[in-house]
């Protein structure tokens, strides 16, 4: 990742919602443990998941597609074979920012979401990123 600390503390002042695709209600994962660090900071938390249920207090969606209200990013923990498809829902959704997980590379995904005017980070934490911030420039 090679954007700016100024582009990234704009990139989470700008946000309010965050839907996170293949969140996890066991505590033990990371794709609980940073959605709950950033609902935690105040923001508002989607959690994503087919198998639907409640995940930090929030109702679980099944796909970003059931979503009605207006989201900001969609941070994702799923396999990068998934992504362009995501980034796909991610655009449909109106979505500004498209986050991809560490771990997760997707060129397809990027290209995707860029062409549509979404900003792109890939192969980071969004949690730890904020916190890496926040201790910072207090964020």
């Amino acid at each position: 990742m090679d954007m700016k600390v100024e582009d990234l503390l704009r990139l989470y002042r700008d946000t309010a919602t965050i839907a996170v695709v293949g969140a996890s209600s066991d505590q033990h994962k990371q794709a609980y443990k940073v959605p709950k660090y950033l609902q935690d900071q105040g923001y508002r938390v989607i959690p994503v998941n087919p198998h639907g249920g409640q995940i930090l207090g929030e109702p679980v969606v099944r796909s970003l597609s059931e979503i009605t209200e207006p989201v900001d990013a969609v941070d994702v923990f799923r396999p990068a074979e998934e992504a362009p498809a995501i980034a796909g829902e991610a655009v449909d959704l109106g979505a500004r920012l498209l986050w991809l997980q560490l771990g997760i590379v997707s060129e397809d995904a990027e290209r995707i979401a860029v062409s549509a005017g979404l900003t792109v980070v890939m192969d980071a934490c969004m949690g730890a990123i904020h916190r890496k911030l926040r201790r910072r420039h207090g964020l």
